[in-house]
């Protein structure tokens, strides 16, 4: 079932991310809380490639076994990293083969201890010629990364404008924010991209904060700012389940001024856990967001 067409016609969604888990152990976590959020149909479930480098075999892994044990629909993240032109276009036939619909295209960041991307040997560089390579295979539903506080190589919104349309202009049908923290940034985002002239859905992209500390760490290295407004909130909390409290709290409370803005399209980041984002749908009656 192909992202852009579902949200098309039902002009809203609630979808999740998980990443590829380093071990069996893990695995199996993975699956009880991909089971529990799999209740609330929601309309894509999408794969990275791991947290510290990960790899395709892991991504495809889980895809594979999402397909196998579960009834949702599932998105593969795929970047330009180590692979050549003809080694994207064959893992891109393989998804295909296996029934995969969607697909979303990335470059990829740099290598660890690199601040520069370079392309690999008879590779890509850039997201829109992997949007482009996905076209060209056909049967898929692509969606892209997008910036609302700009990508971190980009000098100024407007180049990063700049490259985001072409992205969109190479095929893409739907995009996925990077988190944040402060709904302005997404609201100014998408006045900037309907001035460019891009109209496609932009689902944005939720972080319940499950741990402050490893939040803040997380949005240093991809320049998503943490406002101070957020941080004293977590300032008095003495205990997990006291922090847990005021996570879901500011979670809430950023979905239902999205809502408020009639924004309907929802996407969380769920770092492998289903607590979090159980309550916070419980909470804005986003149940009925999902479904194909």
């Amino acid at each position: 079932m192909k992202i852009g067409e579902i949200i098309d016609n039902k002009q809203r969604s609630l979808s999740f991310e998980f990443f590829p888990p380093k071990d069996e152990p893990g695995e199996t976590q993975l699956f009880e809380n991909i089971h529990r959020l799999e209740t609330l149909q929601p309309t894509f479930v999408s794969v990275t490639y791991g947290a510290g480098g990960g790899t395709l075999k892991n991504t495809h892994n889980i895809i594979e076994r999402i397909l196998r044990e579960t009834s949702l629909n599932p998105m593969p993240h795929l970047t330009c990293i180590d692979q050549s032109k003809t080694e994207l276009r064959r893992i891109l036939k393989d998804y295909r083969s296996l029934g995969v619909d969607n697909v979303l295209a990335l470059r990829g960041d740099p290598p660890k201890g690199t601040d520069k991307f370079v392309a690999p040997k008879k590779g890509f560089c850039h997201a829109n010629d992997m949007v482009a390579l996905a076209v060209a295979v056909g049967g898929f539903s692509i969606g892209v990364a997008v910036y609302p506080e700009g990508h971190m190589e980009s000098p100024d919104p407007e180049t990063d404008m700049y490259y985001t349309r072409m992205k969109i202009e190479a095929g893409a049908d739907f995009g996925i924010t990077q988190m944040f923290f402060d709904n302005r940034f997404y609201y100014d985002f998408m006045e900037r991209a309907a001035k460019a002239g891009i109209h496609i859905p932009i689902i944005p992209g939720i972080m319940p904060i499950t741990d402050v500390g490893r939040i803040k760490r997380f949005s240093q290295r991809c320049g998503a700012a943490l406002p101070d407004y957020v941080e004293k909130r977590f300032e008095k909390v003495t205990t997990p389940q006291d922090g847990k409290k005021v996570g879901i709290e500011l979670a809430t409370e950023m979905c239902a001024d999205l809502l408020k803005n009639d924004v309907f399209y929802f996407h969380f980041y769920t770092l492998n856990q289903s607590d979090f984002v159980l309550e916070v749908v419980k909470n804005l009656g986003l149940q009925e967001f999902g479904g194909k």
